[in-house]
């Protein structure tokens, strides 16, 4: 198998990605292609059904979700239970990085949630919005292709999930109880130790499979923003609005 897009800046993480990729394609687990992907996977739906068990996710108005097919069940969730959601434009690739959803004005237009959950749904019916005019978030689902039962994670190598959070947090729009969540396979959590943590990476408080519901209670450190000195220069290159926002934060005097 080739390298996967975004492989070279961690070799430890590329070899768990490349395992659990292949692990996934080679028992018929994946749905669509694994590799160089957050994976779909049988059982997102149950995932789903299990995130959604926990208090905080009940508790919720306003959730952040990435915008990956395994999590289209999450998002689905979101909407019919009458949560906002927002979700960031897949790798983060248009002039804006999120589009917010709110499941009354998509009754109104009479847009499906089943369409409206997926990217290019979302995309076409979301509302356009910057990171500074977000709402508070209550609840955060991000994508993964390997995970820990100590919230250790790694997405697929590109760097958008910790980016969003970083600059979450920056911007004061993460509440100090606001839950760091995935739903993956059983099979992509590996053992504890298995992932390096870098400064830069946000750990997760809970992790939903197709079996369990599994809350880390993680003792890694969150970042408080945005590690601008280890944002790479293919990710402001591929990142229309990057370079802009880190000139706001520096402005306003949050991107320090």
């Amino acid at each position: 198998m080739d390298d996967a897009r975004w492989s070279g800046r961690n070799a430890d993480k590329d070899r768990i990605r490349q395992q659990i990729w292949s692990g996934l394609e080679d028992n018929g687990t994946s749905i669509g292609p694994a590799f160089s992907c957050i994976p779909n996977f049988a059982g997102a739906d149950l995932a789903a059904r299990n995130l959604a068990q926990l208090p905080q996710w009940q508790a919720a108005r306003v959730v952040k979700c990435n915008p990956d097919p395994p999590q289209i069940p999450v998002r689905l969730r979101a909407l019919y239970e009458g949560k906002i959601v927002y979700a960031p434009v897949p790798e983060l690739l248009k002039p804006y990085p999120f589009v917010r959803l709110d499941p009354d004005k998509l009754n109104q237009k009479g847009i499906q949630f089943e369409l409206a959950a997926t990217s290019q749904g979302f995309v076409e019916h979301g509302e356009a919005v910057e990171f500074e005019d977000m709402e508070l978030l209550d609840f955060v689902v991000v994508g993964c292709v390997a995970v820990t039962r100590t919230g250790a994670r790694t997405g697929k190598g590109g760097g958008f999930a910790d980016l969003e959070l970083g600059i979450f947090r920056e911007l004061s729009k993460l509440k100090p109880d606001t839950l760091i969540t995935t739903t993956v396979h059983s099979s992509q959590v590996v053992d504890d130790g298995a992932l390096v943590m870098m400064r830069h990476d946000s750990a997760l408080h809970a992790i939903a499979t197709e079996v369990e519901l599994i809350e880390t209670s993680t003792a890694f450190t969150q970042p408080k923003g945005v590690a601008w000195d280890e944002v790479q220069p293919d990710q402001f290159r591929d990142i229309p609005f990057l370079a802009t926002l880190r000139d706001r934060l520096e402005a306003a005097g949050k991107g320090d």
